[in-house]
């Protein structure tokens, strides 16, 4: 009786956060929906008007929104091949017992700490910038012109600074997976003559697995919403060579003030994120559970 008792008080206790949790969620997606239905524009307020599913048919059929979805698709899968791959790499690196690995590893680990718009403004301006950069001085050195990255190459460029931020998170998650790893495994191994190279394939690599699912599934959660270093870098451009959904949406609603068509692109992107996500989990979602 007690237990039955304590539990439903537990549940009452618990009631009021999840209310305003499903208040904080639901409540602004149903005004993104109801907007999305409108005629809606910023610089005639008061003008509102139902026009059904017209905003959604604009958004669509835009060519932008195309270019845009495939910009994506390449920024999620670019940053997650960079951040698996260095990841892995720098987890191996930084479980080897080296002088000062304890500072090695903070130093890998601090970029995941800096702001996104910070750390797109220290690779535009000191690193990427095709006068004064790092990069443009290297280049002259070389004997090699300047890149202008992010007028030639600037959906490549973001990608590189978005590696840039997530690579510590990636190699931190699998470097714990590593240090879980029996290593009378590896000393077994040793034994029977395996080179590096087959350790890391069958041994190492499998053990990775539930650990580079969950980066898989967390990154792409937040790279499908990048949106400060493109906005400080490029704003989309050159035209909508590095736009994606996110900028994309920002554009239709803030700079031409259509309130209606943006909160079209926002269901439309709702939509996508939940599509991509039970993708994943039936993907890769059975090596959480094994």
């Amino acid at each position: 009786m007690a237990t039955t008792n304590s539990r439903s008080l537990a549940r009452l206790m618990l009631l009021p956060s999840v209310g305003l949790l499903l208040a904080w969620m639901i409540v602004p997606l149903c005004m993104t929906l109801y907007f999305s239905f409108l005629d809606y524009n910023l610089l005639s307020p008061g003008n509102e008007e139902f026009i059904g599913f017209l905003n959604y048919e604009f958004f669509l059929t835009d060519p932008a929104f195309i270019e845009s979805f495939f910009n994506t698709l390449l920024l999620v899968g670019g940053v997650l091949f960079i951040t698996l791959g260095g990841g892995i790499g720098l987890a191996i690196l930084l479980d080897q017992a080296i002088w000062g690995r304890n500072y090695v590893r903070i130093m890998v680990l601090a970029p995941f700490f800096v702001m996104p718009t910070v750390s797109a403004l220290v690779w535009k301006n000191m690193l990427m910038n095709p006068v004064n950069g790092l990069f443009a001085h290297f280049a002259i050195w070389l004997g090699f012109t300047p890149i202008d990255f992010f007028a030639q190459i600037p959906l490549l460029s973001i990608i590189i600074i978005v590696s840039w931020q997530w690579l510590p998170f990636a190699a931190l998650i699998l470097l714990t997976a590593i240090q879980s790893l029996d290593r009378e495994q590896l000393e077994a191994a040793d034994l029977d003559g395996a080179g590096p190279f087959s350790k890391f394939i069958y041994i190492v690599l499998p053990h990775l697995s539930r650990a580079v699912t969950a980066v898989i599934l967390i990154e792409t959660i937040f790279l499908l919403s990048i949106f400060a270093e493109i906005l400080v870098t490029t704003s989309g451009g050159p035209g909508y060579a590095s736009t994606n959904i996110t900028y994309l949406i920002y554009t239709q609603s803030l700079l031409q003030f259509d309130v209606g068509g943006g909160s079209a692109g926002g269901i439309v992107a709702v939509i996508i994120a939940n599509i991509v996500a039970m993708f994943l989990m039936r993907l890769i979602g059975k090596n959480l559970e094994g």
